[in-house]
């Protein structure tokens, strides 16, 4: 029996362990399949808080283990090759910044960005990306900068950048572009928001000044062109020249880095500078054109154009022409225009038909030189500032409460009352006949209310305190000793009264005089 005991105390201890081995393996199992699962840090990367950085690990994928909460994450110095529809494992809906720099990245996919929506900071910078297909980042309509210098791109197309609308910064320097990417200002995929573009350190030889013209400047001074191997020429030096008079960032801070080559020869020359290449002594006593800013101004607002002409001097002449060829002088006001003596010209209370190209001569002795600047006048609602925006969002909200409450308060004073009132009406005159009988009657009536023609009779009943000795009155009401013979006189000639009826009987004039 003993032995027995012990076999089966041992057999149960085996079953023991291996219940335990099981659920252990579960637990392992567990534990694995949620570590797959969004919202664990990976082995591999550095969690701070909402930033997970993931540099310098060797990695060719991005791992599926980060949290989904993350609002930054750093895949830099990787061996992630290309971007495809799958590279990004789930959606991460808060995700603002994304760096990829100094990978291996050769070529986009369409839809590489379709779980990542929100991201507004997008560094692709130091790959190997070659060209740029039609679109590639149309997923990402939030993103406000993006970095793409250091890489080989040799080829842009048209609508890589199309759905872009709030791109404010884009970086494409240290490449190998030829064309300028007009289609960013131009065309329907323009960036109407974008307010830099450094395409500095490329193989650009030559640019489309007279559509570089047609920018506004608020875009206009954030172009960077330097330590391109331009050509020299005129209009490219007349361009840059007059960034430089208006004090444009790229060429105030760059200005030793442009430089060109003649074409005859191999050696390079400064590119912003006066007197270049005889271009004003080649144009004595001839016309000179230049390419002014676009100005953009709201409908009814005053604006004044600048002549931006280099000739300006105590002897220049300023005549300008409207889009119509009307001519306008210093002299006098023409319409709402005038010209000052500094040759600036007024705009007052813009309408759309003052939009176009207007020309502004500057006359001296040497040389006349005209600049083409183009206004536009239009109702640009999508340049409001927030604060006006929100104002107005705010005043229509308090008149729409305004409006409420006045209709609320018109609802309960002045709507006609109908059946409900008639009937509280009813009620309240039952009430007041009955208080009527209860005070009049000596004793309660227990006989059915007979139905009573109307009367006109009125009389009034004065029920005064006697101040009598006698015991239990103590200041109480008594009738008169004629009491019964009063009330039931009146009770029998009474009648069921309005309201107005009532009052009437109440205060009549009529007196009543009670026998003696």
């Amino acid at each position: 029996m003993p032995f027995f005991d012990s076999s089966l105390s041992m057999e149960l201890g085996n079953v023991h362990t291996k219940w335990k081995s099981i659920a252990y393996v579960f637990l392992l199992l567990t534990v694995s399949i949620v570590g797959g699962a969004p919202g664990v840090c990976p082995p591999t990367c550095v969690c701070a808080s909402d930033v997970v950085s993931c540099t310098n690990r060797n990695l060719s994928t991005v791992p599926r283990t980060i949290f989904k909460f993350i609002k930054k994450l750093d895949l830099s110095y990787n061996k992630i090759g290309f971007l495809d529809p799958d590279w990004f494992p789930v959606m991460f809906d808060k995700l603002q910044t994304l760096i990829l720099h100094h990978n291996t990245i050769s070529s986009i996919s369409g839809g590489s960005f379709s779980t990542l929506r929100n991201v507004k900071y997008l560094d692709l910078s130091s790959n190997n990306l070659r060209t740029l297909s039609n679109p590639v980042f149309q997923e990402l309509k939030m993103l406000e900068e993006l970095l793409l210098y250091n890489n080989q791109l040799t080829n842009i197309d048209p609508g890589a950048f199309g759905g872009l609308h709030k791109l404010q910064k884009l970086y494409l320097s240290y490449n190998a572009l030829a064309h300028f990417p007009l289609d960013l200002y131009v065309g329907r995929n323009k960036l109407s928001e974008l307010v830099l573009l450094d395409i500095s350190h490329n193989n650009l030889q030559s640019v489309p000044v007279q559509d570089i013209s047609l920018i506004s400047a608020r875009q206009l001074s954030g172009i960077y062109l330097h330590e391109n191997p331009f050509f020299c020429d005129c209009p490219l030096n007349t361009m840059l020249n007059f960034w430089y008079r208006r004090h444009f960032t790229p060429v105030v801070d760059f200005k030793s880095f442009y430089k060109c080559t003649l074409p005859s020869e191999f050696k390079k020359m400064p590119l912003i500078q006066e007197n270049f290449l005889n271009c004003s002594e080649n144009t004595v006593n001839e016309t000179y054109h230049a390419y002014g800013v676009l100005y953009e101004v709201q409908i009814g607002e005053r604006l004044v154009v600048h002549c931006d002409s280099k000739i300006v001097d105590k002897d220049t002449q300023f005549i300008w022409a409207t889009p119509e060829d009307k001519r306008l002088g210093p002299e006098k006001k023409t319409d709402h225009f005038r010209v000052f003596f500094n040759g600036s010209l007024e705009i007052q209370e813009a309408q759309v038909v003052d939009s176009g190209i207007y020309s502004c001569t500057a006359i001296n002795k040497l040389v006349n030189e005209t600049v083409d600047i183009r206004v536009t006048v239009g109702n640009f609602t999508s340049h409001k500032s927030h604060s006006h925006e929100a104002f107005n969002t705010a005043f229509t909200t308090l008149a729409a409460c305004v409006v409420s409450i006045i209709l609320v308060l018109l609802y309960l004073y002045l709507t006609p009352c109908r059946c409900w009132c008639k009937s509280k009406k009813n009620k309240r005159k039952q009430n007041q006949n009955s208080a009527h009988s209860s005070i009049l009657s000596a004793t309660p009536s227990h006989e059915p209310q007979v139905e009573r023609k109307s009367s006109t009779g009125k009389r009034v009943v004065f029920l005064e305190p006697i101040k009598g000795s006698e015991q239990g009155q103590n200041g109480k009401v008594r009738l008169l000793p004629n009491e019964n013979l009063t009330a039931d006189s009146i009770l029998k000639n009474s009648r069921s009264k309005s309201d107005s009826d009532s009052v009437n009987s109440v205060f009549s004039d009529a007196p009543f005089i009670a026998p003696v």
